[in-house]
């Protein structure tokens, strides 16, 4: 059995470019029928922590491969960037 604590001092790494994501801080469950939807990670928008906002990046359960000692791997997941591309005008 894994409980919710286990989960929040896992790595989460992405196995495509073997990123860290970062960790578990909260997850989202449909009650109704008793499943988990989602895991939600943590991340900082911040530079060097005084700029900019925090913000959440929802991993759907479906994307997560593997949940083992130390780490969570996770697919088709992109950290989100601190200064988006510009659009073009």
């Amino acid at each position: 059995m894994v409980t919710i604590s286990d989960l929040q001092v896992k790595e989460i790494i992405s196995v495509e470019n073997g990123q860290k994501i970062g960790h578990m801080t909260d997850l989202e469950i449909d009650v109704d029928r008793g499943k988990l939807l989602a895991i939600v990670v943590g991340t900082k928008g911040k530079m060097m922590g005084l700029f900019g906002k925090d913000e959440e990046l929802v991993i759907p359960w479906s994307s997560i491969l593997t949940i083992g000692e130390d780490v969570i791997l996770v697919k088709n997941v992109t950290r989100p960037e601190l200064y988006p591309p510009e659009k073009p005008e």
